[in-house]
């Protein structure tokens, strides 16, 4: 086995150590505060100059909609 092998093996060993709860709260976790962010980013910068003349030229409700649903994705699976 080549040390490369050895640290490979430590490093998945330390991982395993780490309850699937915990990962899951940590990625909804990290889910919800880029909702936030983007729920929170200043119409100037989602919309284009001008402002949005069409429904889908407003990219914060896209963005929203796309996070809630990986959310809801993690939440259940």
């Amino acid at each position: 086995m080549t040390p490369l092998h050895i640290l490979g093996q430590a490093i998945r060993e330390a991982l395993q150590t780490i309850p699937l709860t915990a990962v899951r709260l940590m990625i909804l976790g990290s889910l919800a505060m880029l909702l936030i962010w983007v729920l929170r980013l200043p119409t100037r910068e989602t919309t284009p100059p001008g402002g949005a003349r069409r429904w889908g030229e407003n990219l914060k409700p896209a963005a929203a909609l796309a996070i809630l649903i990986q959310i809801l994705i993690y939440w259940w699976l």
